[in-house]
């Protein structure tokens, strides 16, 4: 995990912890006085939340405990987590960017990918111009480093 990672899973898990968790108490409260509990959809649902809240606390929290920082690279020359690197795949005649870090850290929507991902694991430790095979669970494909920043 990145320094950058480490410091948005503590202040995450800070937040869930103080926060959150007294928000979703409130509702429960809110919720139980309202009376009978059986039929209080209000109630299931601050519950539920609570649930996942307690959840994703356990989880962040693991990840913190355990976490291993590795240092910031500024060298360009080959991929490397923290690298965002751009590929072209001549199957599909498009350019990708994705960004390689530790699995803690992983992001679809803004193309973050782990290093122990199939296109992560094929772009580790290769150089601009270099042609990549990605062994994925549906196929082999390639890919082209275009570039490394």
């Amino acid at each position: 995990m990145t320094q950058e990672g480490y410091d948005k899973a503590v202040e995450r898990l800070r937040y869930l912890q103080t926060e959150k968790r007294a928000a979703i108490v409130e509702r429960i409260a809110e919720a139980r006085s309202h009376g009978d509990l059986s039929e209080n959809a209000e109630y299931d649902a601050a519950r539920n939340e609570q649930a996942a809240n307690e959840g994703e606390i356990a989880e962040l929290d693991y990840k913190v405990k355990n976490a291993v920082i590795i240092a910031e690279n500024e060298d360009t020359s080959t991929v490397h987590i923290g690298s965002r690197v751009t590929v072209y795949d001549e199957e599909f005649e498009e350019e990708m960017t994705y960004t390689i870090m530790g699995t803690t850290e992983v992001n679809a929507m803004e193309n973050i990918i782990s290093n122990e991902s199939p296109v992560g694991i094929a772009l580790l430790k290769h150089k601009k111009g270099d042609v990549v095979s990605v062994k994925a669970p549906d196929g082999d494909y390639t890919l082209k480093i275009v570039r490394i920043d």
